[in-house]
Formats: structure tokens, C-alpha cells, sequence
């Protein structure tokens, strides 16, 4: 089992960035995929972006191609998302999941997912 917590959340103005960061406490943190989704008032939760367990595969919605970077460090049980250029569509509550020996490119529908708390991202116009 992994716990996961975020972090790096809060409010900024449109065309500013944002890093957020999810620990994760348990075993095997090197042996899940790992993905950021997100939330918007009113909306269903969706994929923004995953990476596989080494960190060499990526995959990112459309939506933040080129503006977000998600990122792990092993040694550290820590993943990262840099968000650039943000827009106030951007805003949500961002959550962190885990999936065991997950790729990134079936992170967004992989069953039995680990999630965090969220931590909420407001972009002001």
C-alpha cells in the first residue's frame, strides 16, 4: 500500500506557475505508475498527465501539452508536476494517484488507483 500527500497548491495570477509535489509513504514507491488528475468546480475528475515508474515515459492531456512537466524522484518517494503559463481553466483541485506497475500511458484508466487528499489550484484572471 503507498499513502500519498500533496503539496504546492494555493493561488496565482494568470501566465504564473505552480509546483506541486506528492510524497508518498509506504512500500515500493519506485514500483507505481504515477499520475496527476484534476477537478474543477462542477466537472468530473480528469487526467492531466502520468509517468512511468523510472521516469521515462511521459504522457500529458492536450490541455497542458507543453505548459505542465511531471517529473519523479525515486530516491526521494516524491513526484513532481511544474505548471507554467497557467490559465484560469487550470484551476481545480489537483490530485495525485498511484497505480502498482502501471505505464504511463494506462495510468488514466488503471482500477485500483491510490489517491491523495488533492490540494487546490485557483488562477486568477
Amino acid at each position: 500500500q503507498v499513502q500519498l500527500v500533496e503539496s504546492g497548491g494555493g493561488l496565482v495570477q494568470a501566465g504564473g506557475s505552480l509546483r506541486l509535489s506528492c510524497a508518498a509513504s509506504g512500500s515500493m514507491f519506485s514500483t507505481y505508475g504515477m499520475g496527476w488528475f484534476r477537478q474543477a468546480p462542477g466537472k468530473e475528475r480528469a487526467f492531466v498527465s502520468a509517468i512511468d515508474r523510472t521516469g521515462g515515459s511521459t504522457l500529458y492531456a492536450d490541455s497542458v501539452k507543453g505548459r505542465f512537466t511531471i517529473s519523479r524522484d525515486n530516491a526521494k518517494n516524491t513526484m513532481y508536476l511544474q505548471m507554467n503559463s497557467l490559465k484560469p481553466e487550470d484551476t481545480a483541485i489537483y490530485y495525485c494517484a498511484a497505480a502498482k506497475y502501471i505505464s504511463a500511458q494506462a495510468m488514466g484508466v488503471a482500477p485500483n488507483k491510490y489517491w491523495g487528499p488533492g490540494t487546490q489550484v485557483t488562477v486568477s484572471s
